[in-house]
């Protein structure tokens, strides 16, 4: 038995913060169904699928189901298309977080409200309902309606401002939507801790996991160093102030190696791994705060010894005296490595359309549970099941629903 198996969860997100974080319920076991319509499409179903000539040629009206994006942050999840425009699919919406044990979203602030499914009105429908909502900047405070996505967060929360090289222009986006999976993260924690405390007082509660706050809190230590000693956190590049080499490093193979090298015992190792035992007697390279001091000659030096070498051998030679240096890895490099399948970091799933896809697994692996995998839905694929098994209508009433695109 899964953990969360036998949690019903409404899924009202869209994206990647509004996917990913209820996808990471889905993943424990919770049965997460996600609401969606063809009146309002989640954005992760919207444009031309980048998956090949022979996919991008299909159907237009089967483009909705081959997004990649909405086969990350869809997996193992259910769908229905219940149309909140009409008030009977608003009435079928409320019927079903009555039976449900949380509903989460990453709306606009207001926009549930205005719809009666703000959390006041949903407490009368399901008195002990736990409701997520992952806004921006908060539902309250004077940054309630700034619109925000990954980016904007990040760079509100003074993150962004710290992406790029010394003396370099300023990056300001990583490479990665960081503000939008770490809110989802934090917004999931949020539900299984609220769900634990139902459990223990039959309370349920009202719950914001706030994008910007939750891209601040990895900004801990610039924050703490500025407000301790008064230095503002500045783009670096590879820098590290407490180890060198700390940098990538080009190999013969036009490929590159991660190299970090932490206390003396590991620079003594490093030299003599790479050949080079002048290294270590030498006064620039003498100790870490020499090191960092002439890390500029240090890194030449490392890159003329790792550009005379495969990246394979450069790691090895490095891993066998206990230094910590691995490949620079591609996406497609990750597909072929053998280590993410044996540790079940990637899982086979059939796609009706697709065939096989490999998807990431668990992010929360628990134990040796296995876990069977689900590509993310197709739209509207669970409407008999949701209406019908969950919320008894019968087969009539579900066609007169399409027909009148309540269900759509």
């Amino acid at each position: 038995m899964e953990p969360l198996e036998g949690y019903r969860i409404v899924d009202f997100g869209t994206a990647l913060v509004g996917g990913v974080a209820p996808r990471m319920l889905a993943e424990l076991g919770a049965e997460v169904i996600k609401v969606e319509s063809r009146a309002r499409l989640d954005g992760f179903r919207l444009g031309r699928p980048v998956l090949g000539d022979e996919a991008t040629q299909a159907d237009e009206s089967l483009w909705i189901e081959l997004q990649p994006s909405m086969q990350a942050a869809g997996r193992d999840k259910l769908s229905v298309t219940l149309n909140m425009n009409k008030p009977e699919g608003l009435d079928l919406v409320k019927r079903l977080i009555a039976k449900s044990d949380a509903a989460m979203n990453n709306y606009s602030p207001g926009v549930l409200q205005r719809r009666g499914l703000d959390y006041e009105s949903l407490r009368a429908i399901k008195p002990d309902i736990i409701v997520l909502s992952m806004p921006g900047a908060g539902e309250t405070g004077p940054l309630r309606d700034y619109v925000s996505y990954a980016m904007t967060a990040e760079a509100l929360s003074g993150m962004g401002g710290l992406a790029g090289y010394e003396d370099g222009p300023l990056l300001g986006h990583l490479p990665l939507a960081w503000g939008d999976v770490v809110n989802a993260i934090s917004g999931a924690l949020a539900v299984v801790t609220a769900l634990h405390h139902r459990n223990e007082t039959g309370q349920g509660q009202s719950i914001e996991a706030v994008q910007l706050e939750a891209s601040a809190a990895l900004m801990g230590v610039p924050y703490l160093d500025y407000l301790m000693n008064g230095r503002i956190a500045t783009p670096r590049g590879n820098f590290h102030p407490m180890m060198a080499p700390h940098n990538n490093y080009p190999t013969q193979d036009d490929r590159w190696v991660a190299i970090a090298v932490h206390s003396d015992d590991e620079w003594l190792a490093f030299c003599q791994a790479t050949g080079h035992p002048e290294w270590h007697s030498d006064p620039r390279y003498a100790d870490l705060v020499a090191r960092l001091e002439h890390r500029d000659q240090l890194d030449r030096a490392v890159s003329q010894w790792t550009r005379e070498r495969s990246s394979d051998e450069a790691v090895r030679r490095l891993q066998e005296q206990g230094i910590a240096a691995t490949p620079v890895l591609t996406t497609e490099d990750q597909a072929a490595d053998d280590y993410f399948f044996d540790r079940g970091a990637f899982v086979d799933v059939e796609h009706p359309l697709l065939g096989r896809l490999e998807l990431p697994g668990k992010t929360v692996p628990i134990g040796e549970m296995p876990h069977s995998a689900r590509p993310a839905p197709m739209l509207g694929q669970d409407n008999g099941y949701v209406l019908g098994e969950i919320l008894g209508l019968s087969t009539t009433d579900i066609a007169r629903l399409v027909e009148e695109e309540a269900v759509y």
